[in-house]
């Protein structure tokens, strides 16, 4: 199989300090103008082996940062000829969500789309169907590939059963530092005696190099990842959880009978930008944990689904899902603001965030499985449509001035 490479870009008109002045809710947005994380991250594709079609999706907080952080990746692909790409911004979306209109699939659009971490992932599995993709491969735009082999260790196994004959349609690396090593979280602050999020996470990476090679895993690495058709055609990623859509994705292979699996000779060079700041990180991952308890705990009223537990999620995520999320949230928030000069942010979290990241979560978290279940009959009736198939091969061009592009009815004989 060759793979198609999704690559998501996440964009930000201007740099923002502190967790209140922040406009977006991603971790370490790319500014308008500046691709040199991106142009490194294509750079090193172009000496891999196996390189087919690679699809970069550009998403931002709002339509016209998209557009004009479009108009920058399409600069920078100018100068690379000898990459086979395809840039979908906020027009493809407009096009693409008229074709879900058309095919009586509006309920679903919410779900796909360029303002969440989920829905841009979402995003390039429908691009992929649409190209009829037997496989793909996501890689983060903050990544460096350089093994040319990489595209071949992505798809070693991916397809076929392990020793207990269970199928392997998901599979994910890890991340290596600039210094080659395996990227490690670091020591636990006094702060966060009782979070602990550093420690649970290098727990788990500590299993990487047992072995056999691929194994399940509780981790989940969204830039180095790669999805059998099986699994990306029935498996969408949560467009409602804040972050840490890859883990959660995890979650939800396991809940519909499958397994992530971690191969561990596979990964690549993660060079993450220091986060806008550590109290917005922090206000993410209290949305983030929360709704995963809460998620768990309505999963367990579906007679379809496979139940997981914060027990099976050990290391990893698992001691932050459980029961106790709650109140590790609200005196880590007050620890830190002891420790920390973003003092305010972090009481507000106490106070406010925690509460409201409660009511969020008892609103949203049964809507990942309306849309789940809605998701592969939207992928059938999408794999090669001959009408969005011809908008992204290039073979009809999309009105960017007016973003319109809409589709006669094709009705098949």
């Amino acid at each position: 199989m060759q793979p198609t490479v999704i690559i998501p870009t996440f964009w930000t008109r201007r740099k923002s300090r502190g967790a209140e002045r922040s406009s977006t809710h991603f971790d370490h947005p790319t500014t308008v103008g500046d691709t040199t994380l991106l142009q490194a991250c294509l750079r090193s594709l172009e000496g891999v082996r196996g390189l087919g079609q690679v699809v970069i999706i550009v998403a931002a907080a709002d339509e016209g940062t998209a557009t004009a952080a479009e108009d920058s990746v399409r600069e920078l692909l100018d100068d690379m000829p000898g990459i086979d790409s395809f840039v979908f911004g906020p027009a493809e979306m407009g096009s693409l969500h008229r074709r879900f209109e058309q095919l009586e699939f509006a309920d679903v659009v919410d779900g796909v789309n360029l303002t969440s971490y989920g829905g841009a992932r979402n995003t390039g599995l429908v691009v992929a169907a649409v190209m009829g993709s037997e496989a793909i491969v996501f890689i983060d735009d903050d990544e460096v590939v350089d093994d040319p082999d990489y595209l071949v260790r992505a798809m070693e196994g991916l397809g076929t059963s392990d020793q207990k004959g269970r199928p392997m349609l998901a599979k994910t690396g890890f991340y290596r530092d600039t210094s080659g090593a395996c990227a490690t979280a670091g020591p636990t602050p006094w702060s966060d005696m009782f979070w602990r999020q550093n420690e649970y996470y290098d727990r788990a990476i500590g299993l990487v190099a047992k072995p056999p090679r691929l194994k399940p895993t509780t981790l989940g690495f969204g830039g180095c990842m790669a999805l059998h058709r099986d699994m990306y055609c029935n498996v969408p990623f949560d467009p409602w959880a804040i972050r840490g859509e890859d883990i959660d994705y995890v979650i939800d292979v396991r809940m519909h009978g499958g397994d992530m699996y971690l191969d561990s000779e596979w990964s690549l060079i993660h060079r993450p930008p220091a986060p806008v700041s550590q109290a917005l990180l922090f206000r993410h991952d209290v949305y983030r944990f929360i709704y995963t308890h809460r998620k768990l705990e309505f999963a367990k009223s579906q007679v379809d689904l496979r139940q997981v537990t914060a027990e099976s999620l050990m290391p990893y995520p698992g001691p932050l899902v459980d029961a106790s999320i709650g109140w590790r949230t609200r005196i880590t928030a007050l620890l830190r603001a002891l420790a920390s000069t973003e003092r305010g942010a972090y009481f507000r979290t106490a106070t406010k965030v925690v509460p409201e990241a409660q009511q969020y979560a008892r609103d949203n978290c049964e809507r990942y499985f309306a849309f789940q279940r809605r998701w592969p009959m939207l992928t059938d009736r999408l794999w090669k449509d001959i009408a969005l198939n011809s908008l992204f091969s290039g073979e009809r061009r999309v009105d960017r001035g007016a973003l319109t592009g809409r589709f006669p009815v094709i009705r098949a004989d």
